[in-house]
């Protein structure tokens, strides 16, 4: 109870009194309750200054993760987006000399280092549904990123109960960032690669191509599938893109002028072996391989197998040459030759005489002549030929895709078949055969290896800049024609590695007599003013899908070699099926339509490989590489043809010289069908005088 002031009149008159006393009386509930709330009061200044630690803390970490020390993304979440390129020295550093960190296949580059084959960092997008809370959601707005997903699908697989299932490979960074930003959980990304070829259609038959787990399905890729996925450095090949993409242009030119259905082009070096060049039309693009059609796909250079035709004659006087069997004045008969109900014939003999001298049988490329050439080898020995030249085997290449030849059985090789492998019928070859065995004639007499891969050779770029005389015009092969020394011009080249098939004196013959033919016979479309290119012309009737010959239709072909003064490059031009143009006069032969393309791309590329042309000085280098088209008979040899008349001083024995000489052989000697004779005309063996008048009776 608190009593309060009285106010009397006693106090108003005399003024302020002391205050009165106040009581004040404190229950224990009052105490109680304030007791409570001091303890709320410290306990909430306690959580309080708790929670600012926390945060605090939350705080400072969150400042370390993302400012101070940011922490690298979990690569299932998100992959590099920029990758790390290397740091090098730029001085003498080519194209090619590096590969990218994130991905582990190598890439390919050409000699010179341009990249052909190149694997870039890409993402792989899958999902975990059991982590999806709205799969419609996620489905529309991951069709903004990936244009081609299907949403109804994707809302189908993301509604079921999997754990895993992809959304979409080979995405780009930028998509990958895109995808990551939408926020949506369940997504995840993992690393992978993707196979470029930043070329498109050059090279690609060579280059082939990798599936979706990046391992070679064709070509180079499938080849040295374990070499690419083992070792990171580039892989260098013999391939100049530069001659590629030449050789491609005019073999593409000239399979649109003369519509063939398929054309094929090789530029090898006959020395090392090394492919500069090998086309193949129709192409594809090698990015597009799945898509790409099976006829575009087809490697006509090591895969598509086709009568040689005449360029195999080239093989039948190496043959011939080397084994002793025939000179270069020897003669054969070039009348038809009449087998059963076939005929071997010429398909335009006009201009023949009805006996040709061996070189002339290689200039106007006679077929009955090249028959009976083959016929004096016999069966036994061109088969052995053939075979040591590789002709009975698959390429070595590096391509799996290299077949093996069409040849006959040999317990079928009779006289018809070894007459008509003479002249390159009854036989089927890839192109590359064709240049392999045209190099080993030229190069001095080595088989080489054909090979995709550089030898570390030089860069064209950087070769010495020469003209053709600075390659040995002195030392062309001498004018006598019973002369065959080696050619010294090619000391100055690398010397060849391989086996050897022919000496070097048969090796120089044959260059010229691959001269004769591009001057003087068939093969005179294929010059190229100031290379020197030699070579040999072929045209085979192509077999139809029931096995017959189909009239009109030809493989043309051309196989080629310049400079011939010191033999470099093989270059091969194959048509398949040309046409007749108003150009070519009706005819589809190779003289027509294979050499000269072989004279534009000669002439293109010369320059390219570091070679320059000669005209200054040509006269003099064909003047030494030439060989008449009738040589004479030396002293103390009888030639092969007609007019041996026992009689005739000229036949008659001789004092022996060193070595077996050709005269020499008696009709035992020679194959029983070396005696064969065509109607109306004469073939007599190589016989001694009494055993040739004795043939004639």
């Amino acid at each position: 109870m608190i009593n309060g002031p009285t106010d009397t009149p006693d106090t108003r008159r005399n003024g302020p009194s002391r205050p009165p006393r106040m009581d004040v009386r404190v229950t224990g509930d009052d105490l109680r309750t304030r007791t409570a709330r001091e303890r709320t009061q410290a306990r909430l200044l306690g959580v309080s200054a708790g929670f600012c630690v926390l945060f605090g803390a939350v705080a400072l970490k969150l400042a370390v993760a993302t400012v101070l020390m940011p922490m690298a993304p979990e690569r299932r979440q998100i992959a590099p987006q920029v990758p790390d390129i290397p740091k090098s020295d730029p001085k003498g550093m080519m194209a090619g000399d590096f590969a990218l960190p994130q991905v582990h296949r190598a890439s390919i580059v050409d000699r010179n280092g341009q990249v052909l084959a190149i694997s870039l960092p890409v993402a792989q997008v899958y999902a975990n549904p059991q982590e999806m809370i709205e799969p419609e959601d996620a489905a529309r707005k991951l069709k903004t990123v990936l244009p081609a997903l299907d949403v109804a699908e994707t809302i189908r697989r993301l509604s079921t109960k999997r754990q895993f299932i992809y959304l979409a490979r080979d995405i780009t960074p930028m998509q990958e960032v895109a995808i990551n930003n939408l926020g949506i959980p369940g997504i995840y990304f993992e690393p992978g690669e993707r196979r470029h070829y930043p070329l498109g259609k050059v090279a690609a038959h060579i280059l082939g191509a990798v599936d979706i787990d990046d391992h070679g399905v064709a070509g180079v890729e499938r080849f040295l599938d374990k070499r690419l996925d083992g070792d990171r450095t580039p892989l260098r090949l013999s391939l100049d893109v530069r001659i590629e993409a030449v050789v491609r242009d005019e073999l593409a030119a000239a399979k649109d002028m003369f519509q063939a259905i398929g054309a094929s082009a090789i530029v090898m070096d006959v020395n090392t072996g090394e492919i500069v060049a090998m086309v193949s039309l129709p192409d594809y693009d090698a990015n597009d391989f799945g898509r790409a059609d099976p006829d575009a796909r087809f490697n006509r250079a090591v895969t598509g197998m086709y009568e040689p035709g005449s360029t195999f004659k080239l093989q039948t006087a190496a043959m011939a040459l080397q084994l002793g069997v025939a000179h270069i004045w020897d003669r054969f008969s070039s009348v038809p030759i009449h087998i059963g109900r076939f005929t071997i014939s010429d398909m335009k003999s006009d201009h023949f005489a009805p006996w040709l001298s061996l070189t002339e049988v290689m200039a106007y490329s006679s077929n009955p002549a090249a028959a009976h050439i083959a016929l004096d080898v016999g069966a036994q020995r061109q088969q052995d030929w053939l075979r040591a030249m590789g002709f009975f085997a698959p390429v070595p290449i590096e391509l799996p895709e290299s077949a093996h030849p069409i040849v006959p059985a040999l317990r079928n090789w009779g006289i018809a078949t070894v007459m008509t492998v003479a002249f390159g019928h009854g036989v089927a070859e890839p192109p590359l055969a064709i240049v392999r065995g045209t190099a080993a004639t030229v190069n001095g007499g080595i088989l080489v290896r054909p090979t995709l891969l550089s030898r570390d050779a030089a860069p064209a770029d950087g070769a010495p800049q020469a003209t053709l005389a600075s390659l040995g015009t002195q030392a062309a092969p001498p004018a006598a024609p019973s002369a065959a020394a080696p050619d010294a011009a090619a000391d100055a080249e690398p010397t060849p590695e391989g086996r050897r098939v022919i000496s070097p004196e048969t090796s120089a013959l044959l260059r010229r007599i691959l001269r004769l033919d591009v001057t003087k016979g068939t093969g005179k479309t294929a010059e190229s003013p100031g290379y020197f290119v030699g070579g040999k012309t072929g045209t085979a009737e192509k077999i139809g899908p029931h096995g017959g010959y189909l009239k009109h239709v030809n493989i043309a072909a051309f196989t080629g070699i310049f400079p011939m003064n010191a033999p470099h490059y093989a270059v091969y031009v194959m048509l398949d099926s040309p046409k007749a143009t108003p150009q070519t006069h009706g005819w589809t032969t190779a003289a027509w339509n294979a050499a000269p393309t072989v004279s534009k791309i000669v002439t293109r590329i010369g320059p390219m490989l570091g070679l320059f042309p000669d005209t200054a000085n040509a006269q003099a280098v064909d003047d030494a590489l030439a060989i008449p088209m009738q040589p004479a008979v030396p002293r103390g040899y009888r030639a092969l043809g007609p007019g041996n008349d026992p009689g005739d001083p000229r036949n008659q024995p001789k004092p022996e010289k060193k070595g077996r000489r050709h005269g020499d052989l008696t009709v035992a000697d020679a194959p029983p069908h070396a005696r064969l004779h065509t109607a109306g005309a004469e073939r007599p063996a190589r016989a001694t005088p009494a055993e040739a008048a004795e043939s004639r009776g």
